[in-house]
């Protein structure tokens, strides 16, 4: 078990301590759970009245507290305790399932693939022709990477995930469990002999740096061209990216939240949970879609939209208390 004094811990936060315990500290845990021996956090002010009850005998707080920690407890004084910790979740962290060999005999790799230094490939993985892994790159168990993929540097693909054919990742991406990358865009046209016919789908997807991917997640490929992530996206469980659509640097999508075809995000949009986005819509960077709302439109920069269908949040905000106002009043 994994066990550090509260002086080791703050070496690594470089924070202020106040108040004092010899109790060394085993895991980090929140504040309603924790025991004498556990770390925890205060991120908001208006969770300072939780530590009352807590037991933890110590948290990580931001500067601005202002209650005491108590006797034989201590606080960690940082700027910002989520940042800190993250660094102590990553001092505490287990260790990620073990390689007894760097690439196990059930994998299949084709013999035209490159496999760079450092490759660790799972049980029943295929990695089919010309995929080149790059350096460090982990596959765990029955990951499908197919036919002339790249994968950067450092990426972690977890078990289940498929990557199909012609798509590149960039380095230090993660890949959760179950997602899928390049399969079809959803391209069908009505014709009065055939029904509905399929448009072929002959673009790929191409993945920037530093971008984790949530597990179960659906990022089309393009029906040409490319379907693009920019550095540093963080994508949630179940979002759906549809083809064609161009992500800037640093996106954050929550879980439920779909792109239509062809959409546009600038650098820093935030997509909440369950909001859906309208084919063929640019969203300006650093725009914010609360999350339930249904985009029909462009969004400016820096706007922050919510509702069905959106519109700037102090409009929607209004709205909602008028129609509160007017259900209460026929009530009378």
């Amino acid at each position: 078990m994994k066990s550090y004094s509260i002086q080791e811990i703050n070496e690594i936060l470089k924070g202020v301590i106040v108040g004092s315990t010899a109790q060394n500290i085993t895991a980090p845990e929140q504040l309603e759970a924790a025991n004498e021996s556990e770390i925890s956090f205060i991120g908001n002010k208006k969770y300072e009245k939780l530590w009352v009850t807590s037991k933890a005998g110590v948290a990580v707080v931001n500067e601005d507290i202002s209650i005491e920690p108590g006797e034989n407890r201590a606080f960690i004084k940082v700027k910002n305790a989520d940042l800190a910790m993250s660094q102590v979740l990553t001092l505490f962290a287990p260790p990620t399932p073990l390689f007894d060999i760097d690439i196990h005999p059930t994998a299949v790799v084709d013999q035209t693939a490159i496999i760079c230094n450092g490759v660790r490939i799972g049980a029943g993985c295929y990695v089919g022709p010309k995929v080149v892994l790059k350096d460090n790159t982990t596959l765990y168990p029955n990951v499908t990477i197919l036919d002339e993929c790249t994968i950067g540097k450092n990426t972690v693909i977890w078990s289940g995930t498929v990557i199909r054919e012609r798509c590149h990742i960039g380095n230090d991406c993660i890949i959760h469990p179950n997602a899928t990358i390049g399969a079809d865009g959803f391209g069908f046209r009505p014709d009065p002999e055939r029904g509905l016919v399929k448009i072929p789908q002959i673009g790929n997807v191409i993945i920037g740096n530093s971008v984790e991917i949530g597990a179960n997640t659906c990022i089309d490929r393009g029906k040409f061209s490319s379907t693009v992530l920019g550095d540093g996206c963080k994508i949630d469980n179940l979002v759906q990216i549809g083809h064609n659509s161009k992500l800037g640097r640093f996106c954050i999508m929550a879980g439920n939240s779909g792109l239509a075809g062809s959409v546009t995000l600038g650098n820093g949009v935030i997509i909440g949970g369950s909001a859906s986005i309208k084919d063929h819509t640019t969203i300006g960077d650093g725009a914010i879609v609360g999350a339930g709302s249904g985009v029909t439109g462009d969004i400016p920069a820096g706007k922050t939209m919510l509702g069905y269908p959106a519109v700037e949040a102090r409009d929607a905000l209004k709205q909602w208390a008028i129609l509160k106002r007017l259900v209460n009043d026929s009530k009378k």
